[in-house]
């Protein structure tokens, strides 16, 4: 078993880093920060509509995450494996700690199965003399413990990710990296020398490993927050925290009102976030019910006055003011 810790210092919080470009088509979403060097932000494209966190061009911090990610890849390079998996496809394997060393190219085929052995120092290290390519829905999975933090892939010259892989680790690539269309990587994406290219994906910052088990690493995150009033014609609003750019969010409403010796109104709301065909909801659901002895049509939830008298045969209608807030960490 291999239990150690390799830094990527300033390059932590960063999802992507690049030397040449930056290139997304479609709503790729970044959870973390952009950062190209020596390059500047004008080789920057497809942000907006894509997603992302602070973004460096050719700046101190750009820098400073491309050095430090330099250096980790150099410190990977120069471990000694453990296993020598040349010419084997890493897919239908179930792996422990360890180095596992190509001398030329590699390739993923299926799921690869990485196992903690409960301990979340384990380290998994993969280093490719060329190439590391993943075929069409391949993915990686951690069990008993393993952390994506603790996964790195030290590539010598390019790698792609196919269609919808879902990747676990790091990447760091000599040359340029590509993750072509609806790919997950719960690592970063860096291009020491050339670019890193990107269709409709979900790209996390590795962040810094946690202690214990179970806890997950921090890192830099985009995040959506909706708000809704209350009207029942309403629509909650997406803002997004970052850079500029666009989430779809559906935000609904039921009212059902039930007349008796009281006026009772439930109020549910579904807030669904929707990327690249993946979503997420969250239901809230609030009841209150006001005093409505002469038949009364409360106005404010938040008191229990009734405001307007009306016939038992008019329309009751009711406006919530209290504002609820759905957060999304993607």
């Amino acid at each position: 078993m291999v239990d150690a810790q390799v830094s990527l210092g300033t390059a932590a919080p960063f999802a992507v880093l690049a030397a040449s470009a930056i290139t997304s088509t479609g709503q790729t979403v970044l959870s973390g920060e952009m950062g190209i060097y020596p390059d500047t932000t004008s080789s920057i494209t497809g942000f907006p509509p894509g997603l992302s966190g602070t973004v460096h061009g050719a700046d101190s911090v750009a820098q400073g995450a491309h050095n430090d990610a330099m250096t980790a890849y150099t410190e990977l390079a120069a471990l000694t494996p453990t296993t020598a998996l040349t010419g084997q496809d890493l897919g239908g394997m179930t792996l422990t700690a360890g180095v596992y060393s190509f001398a030329s190219s590699g390739q993923l085929t299926g799921i690869l199965t990485l196992d903690g052995k409960n301990s979340p120092s384990s380290l998994f290290v993969f280093q490719f003399g060329s190439t590391i390519t993943t075929a069409t829905a391949a993915s990686v999975v951690l069990i008993n413990g393993a952390q994506a933090c603790n996964v790195f892939w030290q590539v010598g010259s390019s790698a792609t990710l196919g269609t919808s892989t879902q990747f676990v680790g790091t990447i760091i690539a000599e040359a340029s990296i590509t993750a072509n269309s609806g790919v997950s990587c719960q690592g970063g994406l860096f291009a020491l020398t050339a670019a890193v290219t990107m269709i409709n994906d979900k790209i996390t910052a590795p962040g810094t490993c946690s202690s214990g088990a179970g806890d997950p690493p921090s890192s830099s995150s985009s995040s959506v927050v909706s708000t809704s009033t209350g009207d029942p014609t309403s629509t909650g609003a997406p803002t997004t925290a970052g850079s500029p750019g666009t989430v779809t969010i559906t935000s609904t409403k039921t009212i059902t009102d039930v007349i008796t010796d009281t006026l009772t109104d439930t109020i549910t709301d579904t807030v669904t976030k929707t990327i690249n065909g993946l979503g997420a909801t969250k239901t809230v659901t609030r009841t209150t019910t006001c005093t409505s002895t002469d038949w009364k049509t409360a106005t404010d939830f938040k008191t229990t006055t009734a405001t307007t008298t009306v016939s038992k045969t008019s329309t009751i209608s009711a406006k919530c003011t209290n504002s609820k807030v759905a957060r999304y960490v993607m």
